[in-house]
This record gives structure tokens, sequence and C-alpha cells, in this order.
């Protein structure tokens, strides 16, 4: 780590005397061209005005970049976290997509082949056989189909050539790791080519499950993809793709549980709870909200919530299973991959991806191009709610007799047990026409129109036998006709089909349908300036299915609500100027100096209409503006040995997306805010063995307007009002005076103690006050992200050769939500990884050992805080993992 930053020192010494002294040129040293088609168009990296990050294959295998989530150990001002259900963020300057409610937009878009793809597998599937993968930062959407505030990830993959090649690598590791990837290109003709590849994983996982004994977190997944390729003549191309990828495994969707016990108080409004122990326990856990908002690093954060403050505990209570916190003096296992559960996780997605790309030289200066997609993404996944084991068991009541309770789904149990079903199929066709100029004289174009369909059918679920439970005894113990419309219907299938109301179930079909006319035109004043003007019109019509949770309602099924749809429509004009330079610098040898103003857009929505209401929810979001300002250079230097970009940015948002969770789903509120900040990314070869690379950013985000309600802390310091439970599950607050006039009736027996439940329907009850956000940082957004990047090479007799290289990648602190307290604080961390390479080339043999994150840094990359018992789930980086590879290229 010191010869690797000492690396970066010393490349920043060499850049300061640049200017004084000019190396000459050594072909050994002089930095291969970068070529990538961020402008849809092929071009040299250092030619290009924007911000963008490129990969090639190779690149991405020796510095340890196996897929989507390693991107921000490369690129600057880039975070990835997985989220709580079925999503992920990959947030580029502090602007991501902390959302998963159905109708939401992803700030980054997801490209494969320049095809959008808003629902993937980045985080699930590994990177291979492909050209190169490009990450443009700052708004796009005059180039793109769809609209990105934050940037665009582009996977291009490799293409059929007429040339006979083929590739087979084999890989083993840790954690009983095996890891297969081929290729093999075939011409067929003159006019054909086929190229098929795939990859393969299977692991076992990095933590276990202390009650079954299974390991937990492992991978057994697999991606193939054929490419076909079709040249007639030097005026038509087409090429058809097909991917398949498939996952089944015990994948942990969520980490950790975080929680420091909130034991409730034992006085409100100066009456004390009551002095009989029993009863106490129960009016100060119906007093609590779960958990308190304390760090996740202090000593007491693996603790269990005060479980009487949840919807299991609250319905578990009233049908008289339990009479106290069932996870009372429960501590977590101090593994942080460890998890104790009944259940062991169970994950399964499929994503098939079918593109067609045709192009046509209507002229020696016209091209029209077409792009056709369709994909379908499929996932699955069921975990724990806790991942903790309780230590109360059941009373032996009529519906439990022994302490034995028996539900449909989790089968027969004497203690608590829950777990949430996280779900959806996704399906997606998109229709792309361009047309691009390639003139002789001072003014080019690009423009072109896309349509995109795309319909979601996502669903949260949460299972438990406290739910059960208590629809068992409301229904006296009878069972209930699924047609009967005055009992609780119980869904009798293991794996829960959606028609019962004996769990909480929030389901989602959504229907996106968006067209957009968009591009750019380019005029040449001189041989070394450049304008560009870009504009799009996009249209988004949004259709939301109603359909209302059912828990512990009379009957069966989910029928539509009222009304039966949420509907949003958005339309907006949006665009960028600015001009590109190419002035002669003396101590350069090619100088690019860009400026842009770009307005950049993303879509509104609707929240999930039983979120409406709950923590001062609103049914609908707005959709977010940002006016971005970018000035940039790109310098190559030192006789060509040194490449040096640096660019720095300045962002004015309005309606600014932020998430947080309301009755058991991800909810959206907008705030303003701004963002500044600067990036540096170098390559050098000072000698012909020697390459170092780095990267360089810093943030500054800030709200400058916006409120919201914190359910961590909905007292926001008023300490005339309390937190109670409702029988829901839910959390409000009332004036302390109310509550102690409760305690005083139940102390005394004149109301059951349940009767704390019914103070949320009072109308001196609310929500919460609001927390000024002015000020706060965004989430995820760390004030630095610095990688640098050593290479050495040795060249050995018989045309053998021997590499060895390092990378380290830090970031600072970041908050995991907009309020900035000390409970959403995440420590800022770092990771390295090094490998060594045996090669040969003429033989096509490559050997290679790799150890990744050397230092078994776990590092929390982000937290969701559920809104019932409010314990926190925590995602985190992979442990140290080793390995080696054998590589034979044909």
């Amino acid at each position: 780590m010191r010869l690797l930053l000492a690396a970066g020192a010393s490349a920043a010494a060499f850049v300061s005397q640049a200017s004084a002294q000019e190396a000459p040129a050594n072909p050994g040293t002089v930095i291969e061209e970068v070529v990538v088609t961020a402008q849809k168009r092929e071009e040299s990296l250092q030619s290009v005005p924007i911000a963008v990050s490129a990969f090639s294959q190779a690149t991405l295998e020796r510095q340890k970049i196996d897929g989507g989530s390693n991107l921000q150990l490369a690129i600057p001002n880039v975070t990835f976290s997985k989220s709580n259900t079925i999503g992920y963020n990959f947030q580029i300057r502090g602007i991501g997509s902390k959302l998963n409610t159905a109708s939401g937009d992803t700030a980054t878009g997801i490209h494969l082949n320049n095809a959008p793809l808003t629902a993937n597998s980045l985080f699930e599937a590994e990177f291979y056989d492909v050209e190169r993968v490009e990450v443009l930062r700052g708004p796009q959407g005059t180039l793109y189909g769809r609209n990105a505030t934050g940037g665009v990830v582009n996977i291009i993959t490799a293409k059929p050539t007429h040339d006979f090649s083929a590739m087979l690598r084999g890989e083993v590791g840790d954690y009983n790791a095996r890891k297969a990837r081929g290729m093999i290109n075939l011409p067929l003709g003159e006019t054909f080519a086929l190229r098929l590849a795939g990859s393969y994983l299977k692991r076992d996982g990095f933590g276990t499950n202390l009650t079954t004994g299974s390991d937990v977190d492992n991978r057994d997944l697999y991606s193939v993809r054929g490419t076909l390729a079709f040249d007639p003549n030097d005026k038509f191309g087409a090429t058809l793709m097909w991917e398949h990828f498939k996952e089944n495994d015990r994948r942990s969707r969520i980490g950790k549980m975080y929680c420091t016990k909130d034991e409730g108080p034992t006085s409100v409004g100066g009456v004390a709870v009551s002095g009989n122990a029993a009863l106490a326990n129960v009016e100060r856990g119906l007093l609590s909200q779960g958990c308190s908002a304390t760090s996740i690093y202090s000593a007491s954060a693996l603790g269990t919530p005060n479980y009487l403050a949840s919807l299991e505990g609250i319905t578990a209570l009233a049908a008289g299973l339990i009479s106290s916190d069932p996870y009372a003096g429960k501590m977590q296992t101090p593994g942080l991959r460890d998890i104790e559960s009944r259940f062991d996780p169970k994950y399964r997605a499929k994503n098939d991806v079918a593109e067609l790309n045709l192009h046509y030289a209507l002229s020696d200066s016209l091209t029209l191009t077409s792009l056709t997609s369709y994909s379908t993404y499929d996932v699955y996944s069921s975990e724990d709610y806790t991942r903790a084991q309780p230590t109360g068991t059941f009373n032996s009541t009529a519906i439990s007799p022994g302490g034995v309770f028996t539900d449909p789904q989790i089968g027969a149990y004497n203690r608590l047990a829950t777990y949430d079903i996280s779900r959806g199929n996704f399906k997606q066709w998109t229709q792309e026409l361009r047309l691009q100029s390639n003139f002789d004289g001072p003014f080019n174009f690009n423009v072109g129109g896309i349509y995109v369909d795309y319909k979601t059918d996502t669903s949260y679920q949460v299972v438990s036998n406290g739910i059960t439970a208590l629809a068992v005894a409301r229904n006296g113990g009878v069972p209930c006709a699924a047609t009967s419309t005055t009992c609780i219907y119980i869904d009798p299938n293991q794996e829960p089909d959606g028609s019962g109301h004996n769990y909480f179930l929030s389901r989602q079909p959504y229907h996106l349908k968006a067209s957009a006319a968009f591009g750019e035109a380019y005029y040449k004043a001189t041989d070394s300036l450049k304008f560009t003007l870009g504009l799009r019109w996009t249209h988004d019509d949004k259709t939301v299915d109603n359909i209302p949770s059912e828990t512990l309602i009379a009957g069966s099924g989910y029928p539509v609500g009222t009304p039966a749809q949420q509907k949003a429509d958005y339309k907006a004009v949006t665009g960028r100027f600015g001009a590109d330079w190419k002035p002669v610098v003396p101590f350069t040898q090619d100088t690019l100096v860009y400026a842009f103003y770009s307005k950049g857009y993303k879509g509104g929505g609707v929240n999930p209409p039983s979120a409406v209401g709950f923590a001062g929810t609103k049914a609908s979001f707005d959709p977010e503006f940002v006016n971005a300002y970018e000035i940039g250079t790109k310098n190559t230097l030192l006789g060509g040995s040194l490449q040096l970009n640096a660019t720095a940015f300045y962002y004015d948002y309005k309606n600014y997306q932020v998430a947080k969770v309301a009755n058991r789903q991800t909810v959206v509120e907008n705030v303003d805010a701004e963002v500044k900040g600067a990036e540096l990314e170098f390559v050098w070869k000072p000698t012909t063995p020697l390459r170092i690379n780095g990267t360089l950013g810093l943030l500054d985000t800030k709200i400058k307007t916006g409120s919201s309600i914190d359910t961590f802390n909905r007292t926001a310091g008023n300490t005339a009002y309390a937190v109670v439970k409702a029988s829901n599950g839910q959390t409000c607050i009332a004036p302390t005076a109310l509550i102690a006039g409760y305690l005083t009736a139940i102390n005394s027996g004149t109301l059951p103690v349940t009767a704390l439940l019914t103070i949320c329907n009072n109308a001196a009850a609310s929500e919460g006050f609001v927390t000024q956000l002015k000020g706060k940082e965004l989430p995820n957004a760390p004030s630095m992200t610095l990688s640098l990047g050593a290479q050495y090479d040795w060249v050995l007799p018989n045309d053998w050769s021997v590499s060895l290289r390092g990378d380290y990648y830090r970031q600072t602190h970041t908050y995991a939500r907009v309020y900035n307290t000390e409970a959403d604080r995440l420590k800022g961390w770092e990771n390295v990884n090094l490998s060594l390479v045996v090669a040969n080339k003429p033989k096509g043999l490559t050997i290679e050992a790799y150890v990744k994150n050397a230092t078994d840094e776990t590092a929390v990359t982000d937290l969701y805080l559920s809104d019932s018992a409010l314990f926190r789930n925590g995602f985190f980086t992979d442990p140290r993992t080793y390995g080696i590879s054998l590589t034979k290229q044909f």
C-alpha cells in the first residue's frame, strides 16, 4: 500500500515538472489508445468532451473488477451498494436511486450495447467476454435512449469477427470457489460470423446459519451469450444477440441486523409504568419504537428489537402467544456474516436479453441505425426477517397447545418466526432509431428517437406465525373458506400464493410507456474549436394498479382498490450546450478543454397507496430536474507516457428524490439540493515495465430546502410528546399527558394494556414532527474517493512474462439517510487487490494468482431502516478472497 501511495505521489511530482521539461518519446512508454463510443461514434477516449471511464476485458480482469459492484473501486465519485429488496444503488457524483417504489426511475442508466435495461442483473452477474465497459458521469439524455441524471453504464459485449479464436479459463479459490469462462468465435463463410461465450460461478457461502448449520451467501450462477453478425456488404450490417443469466442459491439479500434495544420508558408524563413486572414489560414494549437511534459501531448495536413494538409481536401478543418481548436479553452473534435463522435464504434470478442492431449507410456521410431490444427479468428472494432466534417461547393456549402453533407457511413451531419475500417480474421492449452524419464540412449531427414499453409486477411480503395466530384467534379457531367475506382467509400453501390475509402483502403492478426524440448537432468553427447543441423531448406515461394490503381483513384475495389505478404523466424538454477546444500547448502532445451546461430530467411517480399518510407520505412525488455545469480537460504529456484528465462540476437540483420506509414500503419525497466537486484521472508509464494509474474524486453535497419526518426520531426532540404503537404495527406520537392518562387507567385495571394501541386513533396523535434538512449531505456521497494502481512487468526468456499488480481504493465516511444523524453514519473504508500473472503470449497461456480485499476489511456500504421495529439491515463488501486461474487462448 505504501508503494502505491508513493507511486501516486511520484506521478504528481512528475506532472508538476512537465511544463519545464518534455520527455522524449519512447514507444515502450506510450500509452495505448482507448476507443469509446460515448457519443455513439468510435472516438479516442482523450478526444471525447465527457467525463468517461472505460475498461477493456483485460483491464477488468487485471484490476479484479468482476462485476458492477466493483466498478466503484476504479472510478472517481462512484459508490455502489445493494438495497433491501431486489435492487441496488449505483451512485455517481452523489446522485443515485435509493428508491424501490415501482414507478421510480433510476438515476444511473444501465445499457447493454447502447440499449437501456431498466431491470437488469448488474449486481448479480459477472463481466465476461466484453469489448469494454464505459461509465459516463453527469446527466445523459441527448444521446442515450433513457434519461439519466447521474450517468450511464454501457456494457459493450465482444462482437463476432471473421477470424477463428477461442478462449477457456478455469479458476479455483477459497470458499471452495470454482469459476469458468469461455468463448469461441466462428467465421461462417464470408458474410456471417458467430460468437458464443459463457461464464459460471459456484462457491460456498461467506457466512453460516448457526441454527441450520448451512452456509449462507453462497453463489451458484451462470450466464451464456450468443452473437450472430451478418455483413453482406460495406453498406449494411446486422448483429443479433441473446444473453441468458440464471442464479439459484442462498445469496443473502440483506446482511446483519443492527439494533440497540429500546426497552421503553419507565414513566410517561410523570406516571410510572405498572408495579407489576409482567404488565410493565408490555406497557414499555408498546411505548417503545423497537430500536434506539444509536451508531451501528456501538457495543450494543448487535442487539435485538423490543419485538412488542413490531406488527408480528403485537399480533402474537393479541393472540395470546406471548406475554413479553420474545427477544428479551438476546444479543446477536458477533460474526457480521453469520445469521441465526430457522430458514436459510433463498435467491432465484433469471434474466434474458435479446437485441437486434441494424445499420445501413444511406450514403458515404449518412448512417441509419435501428436498435431493438427485448428483455425479461424474474427474481425471487426470501430471508428471515431479523436473522436472529427469539429467546422466549409461546404460551400454551387453545390455538397453541403445549406452546406450539402450526402455521401453514412456517410449520409447527414454539417461537415467533417471520420471513419476508421480495419478488419481481419485469418485461421490457425498446425500439430506437438513429440517423448519424459524417460530413466533411463543419456541421454534423446525431438524431434519434426511442420508444420504451416496460411492465413490472413486484411484491413484498412479510409472513409471520404471529400474524397468522391472530387471524386464527379472530376466526375462533374455525377454518375460513376462501369464498367467505366474514372471516379472515388463511393461505393454506407452504409457499404463499398471495390469496391469504394472514400476512402482509404489498403488490405494485406497473406499466411505463415512454417515448423520446433526442439528438445533438455539432459545428466545428475552426480546426480546434467545436460547439455542441443537444436537445431532448421526453414523454413518460406511468400507471400503477392500486392493490391495497389486506392484512387481517375479512375475505380473501387482493382486488384492486379505489381508484383502480394511479396514473402519472410527465413531459419534459432538456438538453445540453457547450464547446470543446484543442489548443496547442507547448508541454503536451494533445490537450482538450471543454465546458458544458446540461439540463437533466428524471420522471416522478406515485407512492404505494397503502403507505400514503404514514410518516407524512404523499400520494405522488415530483420529477427531478438538474442544471449541471461542467468544465474539464484531457491531456497527453511526456511523449505520450502520461494521460492526465480533470473535471469540475456544479449541479443545481430541483425536487431531488429521496427515499424512506413507511408501512413496510419504500416511499419517495422531494428536496432541493446542490452538488459540486472535482475529479482527477491519470495513467502514467514512466518506464516500459511500470504502469501507474489513479483517480481522485472530491464531492460536496448539500440539501438546500426540504423537510421530512424522521421515523427514527418522530418527536424531533419535543419532550411533550412520546412514541406509541398502533395495532397495525406502525408508530405515532402523542402528548405525554394523553399517554399518562391511559397508563393511569391501565395500572388501576380500568383499561386493558392493549388500549395503548388505540392512542394513535386519537385526534391529538400525529405521525410526528418534521426535521429540517437544509444543510444536510445527500446519502452515500463520500467527500473523497481515491484509487491508485501500479503494475510492473518483467520480460523473461522463451516468450514468458511476469506481471505484478496492486490496486488500492479508499472512500471517506458517508450517511445512509438524509437526516445525517450518528445512527446514519457509515465509516470510510478501503480495499486492496493484488495479483501476479505469468503468461506466454505465443502459446496463449496465462496463469494468475490473486487476492481481493487483502486486508479483509468488512465495510458497511449502506443501511436500510425498517419502519416497524426500526432495526437497520446492513450491506457489506465481500471478505478477503484468493484464488488462481489458468487461461488458454486459441
